[in-house]
This record gives structure tokens, sequence and C-alpha cells, in this order.
């Protein structure tokens, strides 16, 4: 990517307050409809009728400022992103070495697509005043906090993660105003903010999803789970048991687990799986270190018994470029996938190609994706949109917000979280995706 076309756009993010204007007009029509003359007798005087009792709408989810119907007509949008501008720029605006250091195009490329995404609502009259915040900036999110510069916001949008996240879910919370965690893959903890949406799926959902996913896509089948002796490994596993204890069919498979470990040999492995059945792996470790020396451990046995072996979100990112994996079946869940063929995604990669003259990574189309779809619904829906999240049609990838109850016998949501999820099968040239 043209490093110094980026630096003219970090440069002007530091005082960035884009405030973007439509026009609109709205018109009223009234008529009067003559009645019959008056009556000269004298009326008769009507008995009371005894009042009926209205009943109190209820609020969406049980959250009273979800029933609050607050429309304006310009919308004030927080958009926080990890632009490093100080580590970046060092107190000038040459970048150390002439060039761009790798910890800044993530969020730099998030904030490009959502600038991109801005842009394109613009265009079709969206009345907006955007602020863009570095969240790895000395002036802390905890500062503006206090400072009061985020007080009047209508919504956040962050690729954030803690500490900023709790920060900022925090104040959402007091202030009642929703807050879209982009890419933290995690509740941080939070357990009683329902104005917080959580766009990258926690790994419980992943859990339940995958788990959901080879019950039903394979009738005969032995489900054996992989994991190793930790306190991490060993929660993943108990949520895949809950998961089992729930669904309700009387064709799930029961789920055999294995503890293992570097000194577990193939041939120890070997005897938990069978030849006359599709045997469905499911590994636990996110690393890929761990994650390789467990499906070297089962290539041994991939001739003999048929293997389907499925990982974590992590595994999105591990090349299986080694002699031994060669051939094997490996999938892993994702929370986001673009084939990148729809409208949008040609437009988003035509500007990229044209400005930068260079692709844009996936968390540009994240960045685009979640900007439009929320100030989508800000717009059409008011503030507070939350009622209408699960019915508002796709931008890019399809998201399903549902709202999560930590606690047995709450009526409010802890937060909302997107249980969309992908299963993709990953391939030599690209990867693929199995259920809809």
């Amino acid at each position: 990517m043209s490093q110094f076309v980026f630096i003219k756009n970090l440069l002007a993010v530091f005082a960035l307050s884009v405030l973007i204007s439509a026009c609109s007009s709205s018109r009223k029509s009234s008529g009067r409809v003559d009645g019959p003359p008056p009556s000269l007798s004298k009326p008769t005087p009507e008995k009371k009728k005894p009042e009926e009792k209205k009943e109190t709408a209820k609020a969406p989810f049980n959250v009273p400022a979800f029933a609050k119907d607050v429309k304006k007509p310009v919308y004030n949008i927080a958009l926080f992103a990890p632009l490093y501008l100080d580590s970046a720029f060092a107190g000038s605006n040459d970048i150390p070495g002439r060039t761009m250091p790798r910890y800044v195009l993530p969020g730099l490329e998030f904030y490009e697509g959502a600038q991109l995404a801005l842009d394109s609502l613009q265009q079709q009259g969206y009345s907006l005043k955007v602020n863009v915040y570095d969240s790895k900036a000395r002036q802390s999110v905890g500062s503006l906090i206090r400072s009061k510069a985020l007080d009047g916001i209508d919504l956040i949008i962050g690729a954030v993660a803690n500490p900023e996240l709790k920060e900022l879910s925090d104040f959402a919370r007091e202030k009642e105003i929703n807050f879209v965690s982009a890419t933290f893959p995690n509740d941080a903890g939070i357990n009683n903010n329902p104005f917080l949406f959580i766009s990258n799926s926690t790994l419980k959902t992943h859990c339940e999803a995958l788990h959901n996913y080879v019950q039903e896509a394979f009738a005969n089948k032995n489900i054996v789970l992989f994991r190793r002796n930790t306190t991490f490994e060993s929660r993943l596993a108990a949520d895949f048991k809950n998961s089992y204890d729930k669904m309700e069919s009387n064709k799930k498979s029961r789920i055999r687990e294995v503890v293992w470990n570097e000194g577990t040999t193939p041939e120890e492995i070997s005897k938990y799986l069978l030849t006359d059945k599709p045997n469905i792996i499911i590994v636990t470790a996110l690393d890929e270190a761990g994650a390789k020396s467990l499906m070297k451990k089962l290539s041994v046995s991939a001739t003999t018994y048929p293997l389907q072996i499925f990982g974590m979100p992590t595994w999105d990112v591990f090349k299986l470029k080694e002699p031994e994996l060669k051939g094997l079946q490996v999938y892993y869940t994702s929370p986001y996938y673009n084939d990148r063929t729809d409208n949008y995604s040609r437009y988003i990669h035509d500007y990229f190609r044209k400005t930068y003259k260079a692709r844009p990574s996936d968390m540009a189309f994240k960045g685009f994706d979640l900007t439009y779809y929320f100030v989508r619904l800000l717009k059409n829906n008011g503030v507070y949109f939350n009622g209408a999240v699960g019915t508002a049609p796709r931008v890019i990838t399809n998201f399903n917000f549902q709202p999560v109850y930590l606690k047995d016998g709450e009526n409010t949501p802890s937060y909302f979280e997107n249980k969309n999820i992908f299963v993709i099968q990953k391939g030599d040239s690209a990867d693929t995706k199995m259920n809809k």
C-alpha cells in the first residue's frame, strides 16, 4: 500500500470532526371535511362508560430507554480506532525510517473503510457529525470521558480492546448510548450493559455454533474432542458439553473427550477413531504450534480413518503448507465471511485500487460494513434502534445480533452479540464457506 497516501489521511485524523449535512424537507397535508348540520333538539346525556385501562407498552428487551422514539436532524457519532498517531509520527509529520509501522495498518484500514461508508451515506442525504478518535493516543479514553468530550454522542463504533472497551462500555451504559464493539472477540467481563453490541463473537458462541453444525451436518459420526490439560481449553470443552446438553435432538451423537500433550503418540490417538464412520475431530487449541502439532499426529491416521478436523476462529490465518498436512480436510469458524463479489465489496476494492494502488484488507471491509449497517439503523429507527436490530438488512456479511442473558432469570440483556457463525473449509488458494 502507498505509505504516503496513508500519511496524508492520518494527518487529517488529528482534528477530524466531519460535519455531513444534507437538506431535507417534509410537507404536511391537511384537509377539512364538512359534517352534518348541528341538531336543534336537546341532546340526550350520554352515560359515562367505565374507563378502559390502557396497557403500558412493554419496552423492547425490558430496557426503558429502548421504548423511546428519539430521532434527530443530525446524529453525532464517535468512531474509535487504534491509529497510534503519537507513536508513528514521534512528534513530527515524518515517519521514522519513512516506513509505516505494521501495527498501525489494521486500525488505519478500519478507519478508511468506515470513512468510505460515511462518504457513501453522505451522498444519500444522511446528516451526521462524526468525530474520529485515536484509541491509542496520549489523550486516553478515560480523559476524553472526564472532559465530557463524548457527551451528546448518539452512537459509538470502536475497534478497541481492553482497557478502552471497558471504559467505553461503562460510559455507554451510564449515558444510555449504543456502543458497537467492532473487532474484539471477548465480552471483557462485561455482564450488565444492554447498550453494548459485540460484533466479533465470543469463543463460547463459536463453540455452540460449531457443535450444532457437526451434529446436524453428519448423520452418522464419531465426534472426538481433543484438548490439552489447561484451564482455558478445559473451559472450551465445557462449552461444547453445554451445547450438547442444550441440544434437543434424538440424532445427536455424544462427544468423546481426549486430553493430549506433545508426548501423545499417533497410535494412542488412533484408538479413538473408527473406520466405518466419519471421524469429526474438534480441536480446542487456538495457537498455531499446538494445532499443527496435533494435526501432524492425526495425519498419520488419515489414510486409514476418514477425518474431518474442526478448529477455532484463530485458524483463519494458518497456512497449511507442511507436507504432513497436505490433503487434510480442515475447517474453522468465523463471524465474518466475504467472498468479495457483492456490489459494496467491489466498490471498496475499486476505491482502494485507485486511491492506494493496493487491495483492501478484511479490516477495511469490516470498517465499511459495520459503520454502514449501524448508521443506517440509526437514521431509519432513531437513537434507540435496538428493537429493529434483528431485522436490519445486510450490507456485506450477515449479522445476527441477539440478546445475551448471562445470569439465570435475567429480564435485561447482558449485551447483544452477533450469533451468526460461518463454518469455513481451508483451501490451498481460497477458503470455502460450508454453511449459509
